[in-house]
């Protein structure tokens, strides 16, 4: 019998769901990103088969669980190798003789927390950068090798080999499974942090789609800066990422209109603003700027805290935030921050001194946001066709269907 909508449905949910805390459980138990990875989309497999035959199961992730957990112990007895670890794999998976857990509460609850020690196995400086955060998004974010491409800006061939170096590399090197303890863990921080900063992008503004949110990547982000925050309280860098995520999430529920459009956070309804998640992430930049030792998150998260205090878009300050990001670019020169810094200054100085800006950033010729906003700005100076062409050439760089809609309405509209 072929799987329903409904079981497809269910299936993708508990993946987007609980893929990272499974993911890193089987790891932590068999030591290999391979055959975890394989057990994972095994017990996948066979959830579509078992489900579509017997129903839904009262539990799906916990029936998914114990299915993979239950496939690392048949390869370890077929294998007949390292023998101590099936003790352990034994005394974890679930106890229940049928394929569905017994009993009530969720088993997941039950199971060590191992994804941040997963985020940190990943980071080990005998990876590069680019392995640390590509390996992490694709093994705890569950996110696919084109996804993790696209956001890297990079051929898929190219990121799916950076991959296989290094899984091969944990493994021939013998990297363990811990957070590294305290005075190791600064050779780790700031990519811990990039990764956790590129799922939470991730899921703010999905790189493809038909859906511009995807919430759960939000909340594992959010949920994952704050489990850094507790084990590396004196960084105020982690702090300061904290409250950039959530000064962004607050505006979730703004971001798109009823029928799922983009709304742009000049026309966003600020009464959708969440004002809990705003006073916290205000008062953790506040305290994490009071220590003197400011980072690029710290002052990222300063300016989402202009935007968020702005009763109105008209009442924005964006003298303000064009200073914060010419700090921000003394210690983070990045040509996307220069972007940013190019916008904030056509916003307070007028569009053709941040257009002149803009030009000067060839190496973003490929980024449709570069596109997109030097449209926006020849819009604002009446310089219709050059903006129709910049529309154009942002909605060929744009794989995400609710941006590619709002180009198009803003292209029509010229």
């Amino acid at each position: 019998m072929a799987p329903s909508a409904e079981i497809y449905a269910t299936a993708e949910l508990v993946f987007r769901r609980e893929h990272g805390r499974i993911i890193a459980s089987l790891i932590r138990l068999c030591g290999s990103f391979d055959r975890a990875e394989e057990a994972m989309q095994e017990a996948f497999a066979a959830a579509l088969t078992n489900w579509s035959a017997r129903g839904l199961p009262a539990n799906p992730a916990a029936w998914i669980t114990t299915a993979a957990y239950r496939k690392l112990i048949d390869t370890r007895r077929r294998e007949r190798t390292r023998r101590e670890k099936q003790v352990e794999l034994e005394q974890e998976a679930m106890p229940s003789t049928t394929e569905e857990p017994a009993g009530p509460g969720d088993p997941l609850s039950a199971l060590p927390d191992d994804r941040l020690r997963l985020i940190f196995t990943c980071c080990h400086p005998a990876l590069n950068r680019e392995a640390q955060i590509a390996l992490t998004l694709r093994t705890l974010g569950g996110l696919t090798t084109n996804e993790i491409a696209r956001a890297f800006l990079v051929p898929e061939p190219t990121l799916a080999q950076r991959l296989v170096r290094a899984k091969r590399k944990i493994q021939d090197a013998h990297i363990p499974y811990e957070v590294p303890a305290e005075d190791r863990l600064d050779e780790r921080r700031a990519a811990v942090q990039a990764v956790i900063y590129l799922i939470f992008n991730e899921g703010y503004l999905a790189t493809s789609g038909s859906t511009l949110i995807r919430q759960e990547l939000c909340a594992e982000a959010i949920r994952l800066a704050r489990m850094l925050c507790e084990v590396d309280t004196p960084e105020p860098e982690s702090f300061g990422l904290l409250a950039l995520m959530l000064l962004h999430d607050s505006r979730r529920h703004a971001r798109t209109d009823d029928a799922g459009m983009l709304v742009t956070l000049e026309d966003q309804d600020r009464a959708l603003w969440d004002r809990e998640q705003i006073g916290e992430g205000r008062a953790l930049v506040e305290a994490a700027l009071r220590r003197g030792l400011i980072g690029p998150y710290q002052l990222q998260a300063a300016i989402a805290a202009v935007h968020a205090g702005a009763e109105s878009a008209e009442a924005t300050d964006w003298r303000q935030i064009a200073a914060l990001y010419g700090e921000l670019a003394q210690i983070d020169p990045q040509p996307v921050v220069l972007l940013n810094r190019a916008v904030a200054i056509g916003m307070s100085e007028g569009p053709q001194r941040g257009l002149a800006l803009i030009e000067a950033l060839r190496s973003l010729d490929n980024y449709h946001l570069l596109h997109a906003a030097r449209a926006d700005l020849l819009r604002r100076l009446g310089s219709r066709q050059a903006a129709a062409e910049a529309y154009r050439r942002a909605l060929a760089l744009t794989a995400n269907g609710v941006e590619r809609a709002y180009l198009g309405r803003r292209l029509a509209a010229l």
